[in-house]
């Protein structure tokens, strides 16, 4: 399996990412974010299933909802997913927020070329 695969995986079946963070050190791929901020989006990940557990379904319901339409790089999805718990906790922005912001991904159209 690549990275790819492997962070696809872990993102969808909603795996822990310190276990990834481990797990792709015996491969030599370079990933798109570094050990420090998966480790920041597992402890961001956690905080929200623990304080908002409904922003936390809302996300993974999100992410589900944009991989059945495939109207995107499908690669990006995870990726995307990430950046934007990454944005949790960290500004101004409320979880709720940033929850409603990726929503509305859901209200652009897009195709893969």
């Amino acid at each position: 399996m690549s990275l790819i695969e492997l962070f696809t995986d872990y993102i969808l079946n909603r795996k822990n990412l310190k276990e990834y963070v481990e797990l792709r050190k015996t491969i030599n791929e370079r990933g798109e974010f570094n050990d420090a901020k998966l480790l920041q989006a597992e402890e961001n990940l956690q905080r929200l299933k623990k304080e908002e557990p409904e922003v936390y379904e809302g996300m993974y319901e999100t992410l589900t909802k944009i991989y059945e339409r495939n109207a995107g790089l499908s690669i990006e999805y995870p990726l995307d997913f990430i950046r934007q718990i990454l944005k949790m906790y960290k500004n101004s922005q409320t979880p709720a927020q940033v929850y409603e912001e990726y929503k509305r991904v859901l209200e652009h159209y897009h195709h893969d070329v």
